[in-house]
């Protein structure tokens, strides 16, 4: 069996971006239902050293389309990183999605092998294709997922596995 770069990431960042959007809804509901302040669980950390909750949810739709664009020989879709309610940050992640469905299979002709340099100045990465996704991209992807997902069981949302794993 080969590998197969398109499948080893497009509907994987999907699968993961979909049951984000899923966990968004409920977080939402929640905040609704406890009569929270919406803003004090999309700034939370769960320690000071660490991102907010919203810019976690950025900086996972930022690795999906950043992978695929990469993966694909396509330029990475710039977004303004301005997302300040669950509304937003669930458009960015829609967007993320319609971006990656506009991927094909073909574009990933190749693109284990092909060179992929993230980064400028001293913080500039060179990659294989293959190394850049299961060694940094899907790494980093699944860790801003998971920490954002852990920010909201932390705040008291009832989700599960079944919750984060989503459809698939």
């Amino acid at each position: 069996m080969t590998f197969n770069t398109y499948t080893a990431s497009i509907p994987v960042f999907k699968q993961i971006l979909n049951s984000l959007l899923a966990i968004l809804d409920k977080a939402e509901a929640h905040v609704t239902d406890k009569k929270l302040d919406a803003n004090a669980l999309l700034q939370f950390r769960l320690f000071p050293d660490m991102l907010p909750f919203s810019r976690q949810i950025q900086i996972a739709t930022d690795f999906a389309k950043g992978a695929g664009a990469r993966l694909a020989g396509q330029e990475v879709p710039p977004y303004e990183d301005t997302e300040k309610s669950f509304a937003e940050l669930k458009a960015r992640i829609a967007k993320t999605i319609a971006f990656l469905d506009s991927l094909n299979a073909a574009d990933f002709g190749g693109a284990e092998d092909r060179a992929i340099t993230t980064g400028s100045g001293e913080k500039t990465k060179h990659f294989t294709g293959s190394t850049y996704l299961l060694h940094y991209a899907l790494p980093h992807f699944f860790f801003h997922a998971t920490t954002a997902y852990d920010i909201l069981r932390h705040n008291g949302l009832e989700i599960g596995k079944k919750d984060y794993i989503g459809t698939y």
